[in-house]
Order: C-alpha cells, then sequence, then structure tokens
C-alpha cells in the first residue's frame, strides 16, 4: 500500500510538475544543465486564468451559496421523479457535506439517457453523460493494467446511466424550473 506524501515519489513528481525536466536539480546545483528526463507538462496557470481564479475566490462563499441553491432547486423539483420510480437522485449520505460541483440524474437504460440528452438538446439545454468508465478507456486498453480490465459493475453502470445537468453561478431560479419542466414532460 502507496503512503501519502511517500518520499520515493517526491522527486519524480518533481520532475513531472517541471515538465518533465530535473530543471530544479539544476537550480540545486545537483546537475550542471537540466534536461527532459520523463514524461511532463505545464500545470502553471497563465496571468489571466489567476486573475479569474483570484476573482472566484474573493467570491467563494457567494459562488459556493449560488451552486447550492441551483442543486437544491433541481433536486426538490425532480425529487418526485425518483419518487415514481422514473429516476434516480444523487444521495448525500448524512456524514457528508455538498460541494454542489455537479448535479446529475440516473437513467434506467443507456437509452433512456440519450433520449433525454437528445430531447434537452433539442429544446435548448446542453446536457452530458459523465465520463467513460476507465476500465473501458483505451489507456487501460492499451497499457495492460490487469486491475481495471476485470469486470466493473458500476463504473459500467453509471458511466452508462448518468446524465449531468447544467450547473453553473448565472443559472436563473427560471432556467432550472425550464430544465426540470422539460425533465417532467420527456417523462410523462
Amino acid at each position: 500500500m502507496l503512503a501519502i506524501n511517500d518520499p520515493q515519489f517526491i522527486e519524480r513528481a518533481e520532475i513531472i510538475w517541471e515538465k518533465g525536466t530535473n530543471r530544479n536539480k539544476f537550480f540545486r546545483g545537483e546537475v550542471d544543465k537540466y534536461s527532459w528526463v520523463d514524461i511532463g507538462s505545464s500545470f502553471l496557470p497563465s496571468e489571466i486564468i489567476s486573475a479569474f481564479l483570484y476573482a472566484q475566490l474573493e467570491n467563494l462563499d457567494k459562488i459556493q451559496n449560488k451552486r447550492n441553491e441551483i442543486w437544491d432547486q433541481y433536486f426538490t423539483q425532480l425529487k418526485f421523479l425518483e419518487e415514481n420510480y422514473k429516476l434516480l437522485l444523487p444521495k448525500i449520505p448524512g456524514f457528508s457535506s455538498n460541494n454542489s460541483h455537479m448535479f446529475y440524474l440516473i437513467c434506467k437504460s443507456i437509452s433512456q439517457r440519450d433520449e433525454l440528452i437528445v430531447f434537452l438538446k433539442d429544446n435548448g439545454v446542453h446536457s452530458v453523460f459523465h465520463y467513460l468508465a476507465l476500465n473501458k478507456s483505451k489507456y487501460i486498453e492499451n497499457n495492460d493494467y490487469e486491475a481495471y480490465q476485470i469486470n466493473n459493475h458500476n463504473a459500467d453502470f453509471f458511466s452508462d446511466h448518468l446524465l449531468r445537468l447544467p450547473i453553473y453561478y448565472t443559472l436563473k431560479e427560471d432556467d432550472i424550473k425550464y430544465v426540470c419542466d422539460l425533465i417532467k414532460r420527456f417523462f410523462k
């Protein structure tokens, strides 16, 4: 079992962070020049992205409260569909909190989910399925990760049934009602 902050990974993490180079070793005087030694990428945000982030951080409570309100409105307006066995809604266990980063529905089948996506799109609402299950990804397929190539029923189920609804800060109450009314109409 790997430990958090395991020292054996520090050097490699530093190299990956530095775009695959041993640049930090150079700055510490451990090598006379730095070069590309491993995979890596540019993980540093640009100034413009940093400025947007800073503005969002200054308004974090306001933004988070708004996202929670949107999430709660979706849940309240769509709850009866779950009660009538049309779909499933998110469950937040009592020991957890909700950061409202997304609101999703769990449809009864992949075809139902796909038809709902098309129906919403035809009515001006952008909704998406979540992600492909990791065990079905090309990366896993091409890299022989045995642990992921087993049958992952839950991963496959949620990959095939989950539908994400729009949830962004400027979404208005009327917009949420419109989305919910469309979903109710779809299930009639």
